[in-house]
């Protein structure tokens, strides 16, 4: 269990460092005009979004960091739990815009969350 905690918290690191990132550097405009699964920016302003993303990149090293270096590990569930929270406000909106294929990838990186902030709240959640 412990393994399949650190593989899945590593995926959603690597994926929320790079999604987060993406939100701080690119203007919201060159981000909409991505795909038509980016649209979503158009909802918020570019300060909303810059924020998103530095929510993200502060998740994302809150699912390893404190793990790793064994500083306040209790971080790693709490991290995990933001995400959740980033995540349902994700599918929410695609909810509102009917972008339906788009939010069942939200969801799973919203059970992805869940699952970290599930296994990390054990009571012997870093098993060695």
């Amino acid at each position: 269990m412990d393994l399949a905690l650190w593989i899945v918290a590593g995926l959603l690191t690597v994926v929320y460092l790079v999604a987060g990132g993406g939100k701080l550097v690119i203007p919201k405009e060159k981000i909409a005009a991505v795909s038509p699964s980016a649209r979503w920016v158009e909802d918020f302003s570019p300060g909303s979004v810059k924020a998103i993303g530095a929510l993200e990149i502060l998740a994302a090293a809150g699912l390893i960091l404190p793990a790793v270096l064994d500083i306040l590990p209790v971080l790693v569930p709490a991290a995990a739990l933001g995400l959740v929270m980033i995540m349902a406000g994700a599918v929410f909106t695609r909810i509102r815009r009917h972008e339906r294929k788009a939010m069942l990838a939200d969801t799973v990186y919203l059970a992805l969350a869940g699952f970290v902030a599930w296994g990390r709240f054990a009571p012997e959640s870093f098993a060695g």
